[in-house]
Parts: structure tokens; C-alpha cells; sequence
């Protein structure tokens, strides 16, 4: 069983649902990377996805696009990135998911890519620009390496459904709104249609995330799923700290307050 199997089954066990976090590898550099997965978990996330920094991010809105800018900036390599997740894997067996496009995994080349990441500890993967008629052989890697490839659903996806999530295993990434990711207001999305309609078609835990900015919202969410999934609200605090030392006391802080939250 994979490790994210194992956490929504204690998370069922307690009536909990899972709070998902998300930051972007080597934003503001792989260090704090590694410190900020070990300490958000102690803050109670439940599930940590790492995006692997692209110059193209199709799905990311301006503030996630901004991290990625500043992660290669820095010169962040994919082999960085696995060696920051071997690091995490000495002190932690949170679950861990990579939010990568497809091309960085076929430039870095598909076996070399999945065999590293089991290797390393990674869970699953989320490849927001895979088409579904393109998955299979990546799929059946992953699946052989025990890497889930999380589905992802949007309010568009409607005919489409059912392809999408035919493979998937782990948990539906289930979009909130149409568009880019980012913080927002308010979702004018009808959360409970949605959901049921994708219940229709899986039972594997749905998580619904784009768009999540506090605490409250991410307790309206947590009504209509097994997990809430979180991004842009904690890069804005990571970019917006002067130094590790309130990176990590910020981000903490905001992680508590959303599992609280979730937690009611």
C-alpha cells in the first residue's frame, strides 16, 4: 500500500480530513525546502506536494508562475529536488508528491525520472499537461514503482470524467474553478454537484484545491471532500519573508490555523 493510501485511512479512522499543502521546490532555495516540508508537517499537514519547478506552468497562476521564476533562477535541478526529498525521507514518511509537467519528465527521460522517484520516496505524481491519450506508458511505470498518478478534474471536465479518472489512484485532484491557480474570494463553483458527479465515477478520497486563501474557506471545503489542498496562499507568505527564520514561522502559523480549520 502506498503511503497516501495509508494516510486517508487514518485520517477516516480519526474523522479527519486531510489538509494538502503545496510549495514550490527551491523557492527560496532547497534548504528551506527540506525545513519547510519537515515543519509544516509537525504543523499538521497531512500530505506535502512539491512543484517541480517550469518555465511554463500552464496550469499556475502568476504567484505559483513567480516561484518557479525565482526556484530556477537559482539554478534548481530536478537532481536537486530528489536529493532535497532523500534528505526529507531521513527524518519523515509524509506522504510526498511531485506537481510536475510532462515535458520536464521526458526531457530528464520517463524510466530514469519514475525509477528516481521511487527511489527517493515520492508518492505520487500530479502532471497537470498529460493528455490522457498520452498517460498509459507513463502510468504503468509508475504503477510498477508503487507512484500513484493523481487524476485531476475541473468543472469542465464533465464528459470527460470518466477517462480521467479510470487509473487514477491516491486521491481525484478535484479544481475548484476554471482557470489558474491563485487565491481567490470566493468559488462560485457548485461545490456539491461537483463532487457528487465525480463520485459517480471513483471512490477513491476527492481533495478540491485552486483558489483556497484561508482558513475559512478551506473549512467551507472540507464539507464536500476528504482533503482540501492548499498553494498560492503559502507561496505569498514565502515570498513575501525576509529570511528562513519568518519563512518558516509564517508559513507554520498559516499551516496550524488551515488544519484547525479542516479539523471542525
Amino acid at each position: 500500500m502506498n503511503r497516501i493510501d495509508f494516510k486517508f485511512n487514518e485520517l477516516k479512522e480519526k474523522k479527519e480530513k486531510a489538509l494538502i499543502t503545496f510549495i514550490t521546490a527551491g523557492d527560496p532555495d532547497i534548504d528551506t525546502t527540506v525545513s519547510l516540508v519537515l515543519e509544516m508537517e509537525k504543523a499538521g499537514a497531512d500530505i506535502i506536494e512539491l512543484g517541480i519547478p517550469y518555465s511554463d506552468p500552464v496550469a499556475d497562476g502568476e504567484v505559483i508562475q513567480e516561484s518557479s521564476q525565482r526556484a530556477l533562477k537559482n539554478g534548481i535541478k530536478i537532481k536537486d529536488i530528489m536529493k532535497a526529498v532523500e534528505d526529507i525521507r531521513k527524518e519523515s514518511s509524509i506522504p510526498l508528491i511531485y506537481l510536475v509537467y510532462y515535458n520536464c519528465i521526458f526531457k530528464y527521460g520517463i524510466d530514469k525520472f519514475i525509477k528516481e522517484c521511487n527511489e527517493v520516496g515520492i508518492d505520487g505524481l500530479i502532471i497537470p499537461d498529460l493528455p490522457l491519450e498520452e498517460r498509459g506508458e507513463i502510468i504503468d511505470l509508475a504503477y510498477e514503482n508503487n507512484i500513484y498518478i493523481i487524476p485531476m478534474v475541473a468543472p469542465t471536465s464533465e464528459e470527460r470524467i470518466k477517462n480521467i479518472l479510470k487509473d487514477g489512484r491516491g486521491f481525484v485532484y478535484c479544481v475548484s474553478i476554471n482557470g489558474v491557480t491563485g487565491t481567490r474570494d470566493k468559488i462560485s463553483t457548485d461545490l456539491n454537484s461537483y463532487i457528487n458527479l465525480i463520485k459517480e465515477y471513483s471512490v477513491i478520497p476527492k481533495a478540491i484545491g485552486f483558489g483556497v486563501s484561508n482558513a475559512e474557506m478551506a473549512k467551507n471545503f472540507s464539507k464536500y471532500a476528504e482533503g482540501v489542498i492548499v498553494g498560492s496562499a503559502i507561496i505569498k507568505r514565502i515570498a513575501s519573508s525576509c529570511n528562513k527564520e519568518e519563512t518558516i514561522r509564517r508559513v507554520v502559523s498559516f499551516v496550524k490555523e488551515l488544519k484547525e480549520a479542516v479539523r471542525e
